[in-house]
């Protein structure tokens, strides 16, 4: 019988991976895909996720950004990060050099998918493979989370996301995040010559009509080459009613997922696997639960707040405008995502 077993072999998944093979445990990931896996995201590392990832050996190669800019009609407001740069990354290059780093340290991984898991007093069994623990890492439509009755319906209208890559120079270090009234673009750096374009909102979404509603944006990318394909996620949110289940636990966006729009998703997942091993090492799961709510509890506020504001079409053409009057709030806002 292995100590953990991992299911989902994304950022999540083997940030957990590596956290237990730092505290020495024998741990097996299963992942159906044994290729580079992609994903729609915004792909903006904070600077505590770039800590995160040195600590655990991992230096992914990207574009270094200085803050956030927020740009509202023919208004910005921005702020830089005390904490120090973030960096954009595709999520393609962050993948490979995790499970590099993973397969260096000796983490094991079986090509699958975890459907069904049972559960015993002292054990976990889930493809075929037992386990002291099993910690489910499989994202936004977690089987693992399905499985044990951990996920509940979310309320209100549900939110998406897509995005592409264009070969451009930058043209800022800081992160873009453009308000349009019914969704936001987030124009990060991830290259000497690469932008990620991503969209935010409720469907239909579209690049095109959101380039459309950003005519100088369009104007940079217009002769642009595409450098990936479309690809889209969602639903965002994810509600659960708990994050443990006897030797069960739950991270990253299998845990809960409130939305993307403040770009603390590697952060968050990153945080939630040390936590999860070191609850694995105490033999105290519980103690996950609590720190989860801990760990989450900005991050859930600030998010459901500008959900609430940007909801409401009065009070979201004043994100900008509040933005500007209050540099101070404002700052202190964008550092809370950062570390």
């Amino acid at each position: 019988m292995i100590d953990l077993l991992v299911a989902g072999g994304g950022p999540a998944g083997l940030a957990t991976a590596l956290y237990a093979r730092r505290a020495g445990l024998d741990v097996v990931v299963v992942e159906p895909r044994t290729e580079v896996i992609d994903k729609a995201c915004g792909e903006g590392l904070m600077p505590e996720a770039i800590a995160r990832l040195a600590e655990l050996g991992v230096d992914p190669q990207g574009q270094p950004f200085r803050g956030i800019r927020y740009v509202q009609g023919g208004q910005s407001a921005e702020a830089t990060f005390a904490a120090g740069p973030g960096r954009g990354v595709r999520r393609i290059t962050l993948h490979a050099a995790m499970r590099d780093r993973a397969a260096e340290v000796g983490v094991r991984f079986v090509c699958g998918r975890v459907t069904h898991v049972e559960t015993a007093a002292q054990s976990v069994e889930a493809a075929g493979i037992t386990a002291r623990y099993l910690i489910g890492a499989d994202g936004l439509h977690s089987t693992v989370r399905t499985d044990i009755g951990l996920g509940t319906p979310a309320r209100g209208r549900q939110r998406f996301g897509v995005r592409q890559h264009f070969r451009v120079d930058p043209w800022s270090d800081l992160v873009e995040v453009h308000w349009l009234p019914d969704s936001e673009v987030y124009i990060t750096p991830v290259a000497e010559d690469v932008v990620g374009f991503a969209v935010l909102g409720g469907r239909p979404l579209s690049l095109g009509n959101a380039l459309a509603a950003l005519p100088s944006i369009a104007a940079r990318l217009i002769h642009a080459e595409a450098v990936s394909t479309e690809r889209g996620a969602g639903p965002l949110r994810q509600v659960t009613s708990a994050r443990t289940f006897g030797r069960v636990i739950l991270v990253g966006d299998a845990a809960g997922y409130v939305d993307a729009l403040t770009g603390e998703g590697l952060r968050m997942g990153f945080a939630e696997a040390e936590a999860a091993i070191d609850a694995v090492v105490r033999n105290d799961p519980m103690s996950y639960e609590r720190e989860w709510t801990r760990l989450t509890r900005s991050y859930r506020r600030l998010t459901n707040g500008l959900l609430w504001v940007g909801g409401q079409p009065m009070l979201r053409r004043m994100i900008v405008p509040a933005a500007r009057l209050a540099p101070g709030v404002f700052r202190r806002g964008i550092d809370s995502i950062a570390a």
